[in-house]
């Protein structure tokens, strides 16, 4: 790579903070960097035209886990970290709104919901049982219960008379809160650089050698900001996990409004701009989706739109108008990795599907390591 003196001297000399991945937790982390060392030269790279990886991808769910999720991470976690994390998230919540404010994201509190097939009667009836139980162990937290039994009046098809209705939850538009993430990252004078994949980096003691695809440059700290493309990294902590969307077409006179979890959080959907978002459905197969590659497998997509044809949207017609791919980063675990893994060189990842709740505050808790 041929750089001008301007180039080396604007971008790549005398810098403090190199963070790389410009998604949720990068950002915060480089905003947070900013208001504790207000002079110091803060560079992120991002090896994507945009976030690359579920910054920009996911469903904008403002959401902490749904009931049945909730139970689930109870069979591989203790109480005390399911509230722990339930709470991380629930701050994380509140941090992102303070900092980037509820017009700019789309911040709309409409609640959410949990489905239940007509086959899953177990799985309802499991959940009914244990709702008060899970009631009650968030009530310090949330000073009400999160969860409560309501009839459908939404008109899905082939489910349990019932769903369960969270107040709590919400919906944000992804594209406007990175938007505005970017625009005060920009307003903050720290650089961004796009489609830069750093290839290796050595912890030389004073500084770090961060090396590029044809280039390298010294930083005085490196931090990564990259969940679902760590594994390398975490030596196996963080496991890659794609996870596959679609969306209609407007759909005149939709009245279906707010988030909504079926099977375990497996699959989502959500009402915005008169269409049904829907995505999930990894779980049908595991072994392919934990995958760094993006894209579509018919397995999934054909559930995904058996859904649509049978669940969410019995007796509409619709069209597909798009569908993607996102890379979640997850683990043995549900809790994040914040750590320090050489003298000047640190990770925040391993967000669980659950980025746009916990992302800001490991991002900011990443920058805090220092």
């Amino acid at each position: 790579m041929e750089l001008s003196y301007w180039e080396l001297k604007n971008w790549f000399t005398n810098i403090d903070y190199t963070i790389v991945g410009s998604g949720i937790v990068g950002l915060h982390a480089a905003l947070r960097l900013r208001e504790r060392f207000p002079a110091a030269k803060i560079l992120v790279l991002e090896r994507g035209m945009l976030p690359q990886g579920a910054s920009t991808k996911n469903a904008g769910f403002a959401c902490f886990g749904s009931l049945s999720e909730i139970m689930e991470d109870l069979k591989t976690h203790s109480e005390e970290e399911v509230v722990n994390l339930i709470e991380k998230r629930w701050k994380g919540l509140q941090l992102l709104r303070k900092r980037l404010g509820d017009e700019a994201i789309d911040f709309k509190p409409h609640g959410g919901y949990e489905l239940f097939l007509k086959e899953d009667e177990f799985g309802f009836n499991e959940c009914i049982s244990k709702m008060s139980f899970i009631n009650e162990i968030l009530k310090p937290l949330f000073k009400a219960d999160v969860f409560a039994k309501e009839t459908d009046r939404f008109g899905f098809g082939n489910i349990q008379d019932y769903l369960i209705f969270n107040p709590f939850e919400a919906q944000i538009d992804t594209g406007y809160m990175m938007q505005e993430l970017l625009k005060q990252a920009v307003s903050a004078n720290i650089l961004i650089l796009n489609q830069q994949t750093v290839t290796s980096y050595a912890d030389a003691g004073n500084h770090v050698e961060v090396v590029l695809s044809n280039f390298s440059f010294k930083s005085g700290k490196l931090f990564f900001a990259t969940n679902g493309f760590a594994n390398t990294l975490t030596k196996g902590a963080v496991k890659p996990a794609r996870a596959q969307v679609l969306i209609t077409e407007p759909i005149p006179d939709l009245d279906i409004k707010g988030t909504f979890h079926l099977d375990r959080g497996y699959y989502y959907f959500r009402n915005i701009d008169n269409r049904i978002l829907l995505g999930g459905g990894r779980n049908l197969d595991f072994e392919t989706e934990t995958t760094t590659e993006f894209g579509q497998t018919k397995i999934i997509q054909n559930r995904l739109e058996d859904l649509l044809k049978n669940v969410i949207l019995p007796n509409q017609d619709f069209q597909i108008a798009h569908r993607w791919s996102g890379i979640m980063g997850v683990g043995n675990s549900k809790s994040p990795v914040v750590s320090q893994l050489s003298e000047n060189v640190f990770c925040g990842v391993r967000l669980g599907g659950m980025g746009v709740a916990i992302g800001s505050l490991i991002g900011t808790e990443l920058a805090d390591l220092i």
